[in-house]
């Protein structure tokens, strides 16, 4: 999985079986983790569920699956498909705290906001709490759904779990108790694959969804506020049947430090799509302006000072960075930070295939929708006329039966 994050002044970035972090303001060593070189699992050790769908630890590819950045940007930590759990340390240098296990290969993680525990979602629906204060402490199953996690996030006072599956719910749990479940966000048609509570509105939650909608909730009752369907927002209007068959998957929703901007990211879509959440009475969700991207992103995250860095499919030029300036993003072309990066990120992109940068993360969770309603009523429709034609010959049949016994029959004198 191809992915970047910003940890205080250090861009990190995933790629492939590697996590790379550069310092954007200083002249430091670039930091690099790769995880095919990592320690492995020793091979006395046991789950309750050793196996991920008959495949052992032992035949995963070490690719990074996700990572998370804590809210105060001095922790990372990552998972891979060999199921390992990697919690780093980022300053004053950084420092690899432990290496666990997970029992199944995970989609999501999020530190609290107290940065004590660290939470992580599976494929399985399960949600695991991994301690940040005992680093070597394994996990404590802490909640689960029936359906596969896909995105998960948490209220700013550490009260609420907002967990999203792919059967279109949002689930709002407690944290010290998950079993009780303080409301249920629904309305979306397809799986939910990010989520968002902005940080100038902690009661509010945003949501992306494979139905290409974003939506605004107040979490705590379930209540939507808003939706906007962003194939309605688009330059060039598609016609009703074109934007069904095009509906995009959000793949990402961040916001800027301040609060000020909103960016939207869908999957294999070259552009971001910009809100901005007003209280005007009730928060409003905005759009406010659309960037058009050289080349198809793979992933976008806002830098402490407000740019967006967003990271593209191209061999020449994978990194940009947008500022907004006079109520426009501008591309900062060549700016030192960005060439920093890109000097130290660019041996690990050149070793990826395009194939496995492009690869789709949501491709296989749409839903196939059918009409058999429409065949069923032909059908019935079919059988009743055979019905009537049956009828109507049997009738027919018995009526020349009757005529011709008539004929027959000599008359009484």
């Amino acid at each position: 999985m191809a992915a970047v994050g910003f940890c205080g002044d250090w861009f990190v970035s995933t790629c492939d079986k590697t996590l790379v972090a550069v310092h954007t303001k200083q002249s430091r060593e670039p930091f690099v983790f790769d995880c095919s070189v990592a320690e492995k699992k020793p091979k006395n050790t046991t789950d309750d569920n050793n196996s991920d769908e008959g495949v052992s630890e032992e035949t995963g590819s070490d690719k990074v699956l996700a990572f998370t950045v804590s809210p105060s940007g001095k922790l990372v930590a990552l998972t891979d498909d060999t199921k390992r759990l990697v919690l780093f340390h980022c300053e004053p240098s950084w420092q690899c705290i432990s290496i666990r296990w997970v029992v199944r290969r995970c989609t999501a993680l999020v530190f609290s906001h107290a940065e004590d525990e660290l939470l992580v979602a599976d494929k399985s629906g399960d949600v695991y709490s991994f301690s940040v204060v005992a680093p070597q402490r394994e996990g404590e199953l802490k909640m689960g759904h029936l359906s596969m996690l896909l995105a998960m996030t948490m209220s700013p006072n550490d009260k609420y779990i907002m967990t999203a599956d792919r059967d279109e719910k949002i689930r709002v749990s407690h944290l010290r108790c998950p079993y009780n479940i303080q409301s249920f966000c629904l309305g979306h048609q397809q799986f939910v694959s990010a989520l968002l509570v902005p940080s100038t509105h902690s009661h509010c939650l945003l949501s992306g969804s494979g139905d290409g909608t974003v939506k605004l909730w107040e979490y705590e009752s379930g209540r939507r506020l808003q939706s906007w369907d962003l194939t309605e927002l688009e330059e060039t209007p598609s016609s009703e049947a074109e934007r069904e068959q095009k509906k995009p998957t959000v793949c990402r929703i961040s916001s800027s430090p301040d609060g000020c901007h909103i960016a939207v990211l869908c999957e294999r879509v070259s552009t971001v799509q910009f809100f901005t959440l007003e209280l005007v009475g009730t928060e409003r969700l905005t759009p406010h302006s659309r960037l058009c991207l050289p080349h198809c992103p793979l992933d976008m995250t806002f830098d402490p000072e407000g740019r967006l860095w967003v990271l593209m499919d191209s061999h020449d030029a994978p990194l940009q960075i947008y500022s907004h300036r006079r109520g426009y993003w501008e591309c900062d072309a060549e700016t030192p930070e960005l060439i920093t990066v890109k000097e130290a990120f660019r041996p690990h992109w050149e070793t990826l295939e395009a194939s496995t940068r492009t690869n789709s993360r949501f491709e296989h969770l749409h839903k196939m929708s059918f009409d058999n309603v429409s065949s069923y009523l032909q059908k019935k429709q079919q059988r009743l006329e055979e019905q009537q034609l049956k009828r109507t010959m049997t009738q027919e049949k018995n009526d020349k039966k009757k005529k011709t016994k008539k004929e027959t029959t000599p008359s009484s004198t």
